[in-house]
């Protein structure tokens, strides 16, 4: 066939233009991946303030390639009529839950029929947002079928999980395997040659539904063991057990076990979000997923479990929340990142807030947030921030925390992440 080939044939000489909608934890580094392969890329966002930032060549994201930015090949832009130029069209946008916890794919969508308004003859797009198994073929599907054009023959159309960990240095886009499916199998095939320029090892399965299931498997294992650890920590604490030491005793079993760490809750836009997106595809097919929902429900209360111990912790200094000072040690949902997606420190810090807390944060990659109706801007991390405080709570481990700093000049330290771990004080309170 014609456009297969022709399609191919541009996607092995890296000659094809790729273009990216949205340009965020996933979509810019994708972005920058096939910018750096030799790939014309042409990055889409409907953030003013991001597009103008990459226009000027800087990323809102740590660890982006300032040289891959600023690349000739490379242009980011709010007009979607550049799609008429691309001959690969990879769909990255948020797939959050609404405000009764259930998919919200109205970015999926929007993105889809924008693409549909453009969609010529040998163009492959490809899906990469998470979404719960079926929405490439029920959904997108059905889009573009409507221009008049046959799916593996006239246009191709794959759905491909992303894998990003932002801030991971071990594990990036290039050496993490990539699955990948199609509509059909020209599909699979075109979308395997394209990421096989980017990434060392292309995974193929059988379906765009089985690779949609892949990603949701991946999210819920993390979901569900994390439940697990964290419950063990709430009854480690109701046994007068130190959780730190049980796991790591365990971790020394060479099989069978693999070591989940507690913390204050979820954060992200994956985990606490994309095991959601299978329970409720499966209440539509009168199928209770019991042990998602438990998870979530464990994971979702452990922000007040640490409130709790901020609680106790102070009521033996004979204070109460209310009137106290009150130092969050990273808002980000996790370390080395400046994402508060669903961040649970900012569910211990409204918690807290509401009871009458005085609230300050300290978080080097976030200088200020939208907190409770105000902004809050984060304070140095300094003897004089630490001491000033009633108690100062751990929320985040990023990385440069200097543990015996925080320790040596607070009153009081409740340590969600264990970033204490070999200092022995009385002023130190553990999950």
């Amino acid at each position: 066939m014609k456009n297969e080939a022709e399609l191919a044939a541009k996607v092995g000489l890296k000659q094809a233009t790729v273009c990216i909608l949205g340009l965020g934890y996933v979509g810019l580094p994708l972005a920058m991946a096939f910018v750096e392969a030799g790939f014309k890329v042409l990055g889409i966002d409907v953030d003013d303030e991001k597009v103008a930032s990459l226009q000027k060549g800087a990323a809102q994201i740590p660890g982006m390639s300032p040289e891959a930015i600023q690349s000739h090949s490379f242009a980011a832009s709010r007009d979607f009529s550049v799609l008429e130029d691309a001959d690969v069209a990879i769909i990255c946008v948020p797939t959050p839950l609404s405000k009764t916890r259930d998919p919200d794919l109205s970015f999926v969508l929007e993105a889809a029929k924008t693409v549909a308004l453009h969609l010529h003859p040998g163009q492959l797009i490809v899906l990469e947002s998470t979404t719960y198994p079926g929405t490439t073929r029920e959904l997108l599907l059905p889009l573009f079928e409507e221009k008049g054009f046959e799916v593996g023959k006239e246009f191709f159309l794959a759905y491909s999980p992303e894998r990003i960990d932002p801030g991971n240095k071990t594990f990036t886009l290039l050496n993490t395997p990539k699955v990948v499916a199609g509509i059909t199998p020209s599909c699979l095939q075109l979308a395997r040659l394209l990421y096989s320029q980017i990434v060392d090892k292309v995974v193929p399965v059988s379906s765009t539904d089985a690779a949609e299931m892949v990603k949701l498997l991946e999210n819920t294992f993390r979901s569900v063991n994390i439940a697990l650890v964290n419950e063990f920590a709430i009854m480690s604490h109701r046994l007068g057990l130190d959780v730190w030491e049980v796991i790591q005793a365990a971790a020394t079993k060479p099989f069978g076990f693999m070591p989940f760490l507690p913390g204050p809750g979820l954060g992200g836009h994956c985990i606490p979000v994309d095991p959601r997106y299978l329970s409720w595809k499966l209440k539509l097919l009168a199928y209770k997923a019991r042990l998602i929902e438990l998870a979530d429900e464990i994971n979702r209360e452990m922000p007040r479990f640490v409130v709790e111990k901020v609680i106790e912790a102070l009521n033996r200094e004979r204070k109460s929340v209310r009137g106290s000072k009150i130092l969050i040690l990273g808002v980000a949902y996790k370390g080395d990142s400046d994402d508060v997606r669903e961040s649970p420190a900012l569910d211990v810090m409204k918690v807290l807030d509401d009871r009458g807390g005085e609230i300050f944060y300290h978080d080097p990659l976030i200088p200020q947030i939208a907190f409770n109706g105000y902004i809050l801007r984060s304070v140095p991390l300094s003897p004089e921030s630490l001491s000033g405080c009633d108690v100062v709570v751990v929320v985040t481990d990023h990385t440069h925390f200097d543990a015996r700093l925080i320790v040596e000049h607070s009153r009081l330290v409740i340590d969600t992440r264990n970033i204490t771990r070999g200092i022995n004080s009385e002023k130190v309170v553990r999950l």
